[in-house]
């Protein structure tokens, strides 16, 4: 890579300021959380404006420079990071961080992609809207990359994936076109849905700068328990009997290990055992309801009353405010990264049908502690949408380099029970780098050929993250 005469042409583009080539300086965008992959590169491009990107995006295709598009670097499958040759650019959306048009009588709002997760609830809160998407990094992860994810989160069972929020898209094209296709309509039947073909393509396929994206009510009313039962059986049957009775007023329904709670209470700020006693597994429910008039505490206490009296709940704690219901969402939000001082941690990112979650936990419980006795399964997830993150901790007092090496051979047993049971190998985190071996495993060569041919056409050259998911 012509590093100087590159690095003077971006500065002109977008700003000196605005391209980084210090080591110090780029460290932030070269490392993911886990810290399982650790890029290189010569540059790193902080546009702020769409025409910015656009201008970028037009000079790398004409000099055949790769590209790797990064948000907040939440990301957990290493899609976002560069690769160790130091042959790819990164270019952060951080600066396009402006909410551009909110619309509280059609219910939507329209931001740049840089805009973190958290800012844009904030934005939706002023005018007394919900923008229901929920994850633990929401923080620091910013729109775009939830985006072009797919990223689940915690409110799924009530209202959908990411991609089930997004109503219009903008999106700069690997040859620096942009597509401006921010409509805030719910019906438009004129042809292909091409936002779609940029919802979850983790940027090999376009750079997202803005989308137009659903609110929706305000919940007046929101109610949670912290549910203490014997196993995932039980609370498969809890999450049936609620559903039945409570239909979209149930609105979160997560399940958690002890030994998840346990590591909370150890290593997370602030957090507490909601119960007094100790149960082998937990669910956080929840129920909400944009009427001041429904009986939402009436209904949580009644689905639970019944729930005691068939033997399916141990213990419950009901949230006496609001700040106990955040309390125990705390909890949940934190399981993730109180695992990291427990040592090294398999990750598995899975869904199987909700009717399948408790067998399958049941063999890939005894299966991971099987491959590495005295290992720690830390299981927890969305049970109403079947996905769960099936993460299992080094042994306590063990070798974590030791133990790491071990992942992908954990990662196939794990995979192999997943596919008996008709599930997927990444519920809601992509394929990345991490997974883009597995892919051939779970995917006809009907549709990795289809997937092909649309990067082909869209990335003739093939520069827009090279190298993740195919």
């Amino acid at each position: 890579m012509e590093r100087t005469a590159h690095a003077d042409r971006f500065a002109e583009l977008i700003g000196s300021a605005n391209v980084l080539t210090q080591p110090s300086d780029q460290a932030p965008y070269l490392t993911e959380w886990r810290d399982l992959y650790r890029g290189v590169t010569e540059i790193v491009l902080r546009p702020g404006s769409t025409q910015e990107v656009s201008a970028v995006m037009t000079y790398a295709y004409e000099h055949d420079l790769k590209v790797v598009p990064q948000g907040g670097n939440t990301g957990l499958v290493g899609g976002q990071i560069p690769q160790e040759t130091g042959d790819e650019i990164v270019l952060s959306l951080s600066r396009l961080n402006k909410v551009r048009d909110v619309d509280p009588a059609g219910f939507t709002i329209t931001v740049e992609a840089g805009v973190v997760l958290e800012t844009l609830q904030s934005e939706a809160e002023k005018i007394d809207r919900l923008f229901p998407l929920s994850l633990g990094a929401q923080g620091s992860c910013q729109i775009g990359g939830n985006i072009s994810t797919n990223a689940g989160g915690t409110a799924v069972l009530a209202y959908g994936n990411t991609r089930d929020l997004v109503l219009g898209l903008e999106v700069v094209l690997p040859t620096g076109e942009i597509w401006d296709g921010l409509r805030t309509l719910r019906k438009d039947n004129t042809g292909y849905d091409l936002k779609q073909l940029f919802i979850g393509a983790e940027g090999t396929l376009g750079i997202i700068t803005a989308a137009s994206l659903k609110l929706f009510p305000k919940p007046k009313k929101l109610e949670a328990a912290f549910i203490g039962l014997r196993d995932p059986h039980a609370a498969l049957r809890l999450f049936t009997t609620a559903r039945a009775q409570a239909g979209p007023v149930l609105t979160g329904f997560e399940i958690m290990p002890r030994i998840g709670l346990e590591f909370c209470l150890k290593h997370l700020e602030a957090a507490r055992d909601p119960l007094e006693g100790e149960h082998e597994w937990y669910v956080l429910m929840e129920l909400s309801s944009g009427s001041d008039a429904f009986p939402v505490r009436d209904l949580l206490e009644s689905i639970l009353g019944d729930a005691f009296e068939d033997g399916l709940v141990e213990d419950a704690a009901f949230a006496q405010n609001l700040s106990q219901v955040h309390d125990f969402w705390h909890i949940r939000h934190g399981m993730s990264e109180v695992q990291k001082p427990e040592g090294g941690s398999i990750k598995h990112d899975v869904s199987v049908p909700v009717s399948h979650i408790p067998d399958f936990l049941d063999r890939a419980i005894a299966a991971v502690s099987e491959f590495v006795p005295g290992c720690r399964p830390v299981p927890f997830g969305h049970i109403g949408d079947g996905n769960i993150h099936f993460n299992v901790s080094q042994p306590v007092g063990g070798d974590k380099n030791e133990y790491l090496a071990k992942w992908d051979e954990m990662n196939e047993i794990v995979h192999s029970i997943v596919g008996e049971f008709g599930g997927s190998i990444s519920a809601e985190h992509g394929i990345g780098r991490l997974k883009k071996a597995l892919l051939a495993n779970v995917k006809s060569e009907t549709e990795l050929n289809l997937m092909r041919r649309i990067k082909q056409d869209l990335d003739p050259k093939n520069l827009l993250n090279p190298g993740r998911i195919l």
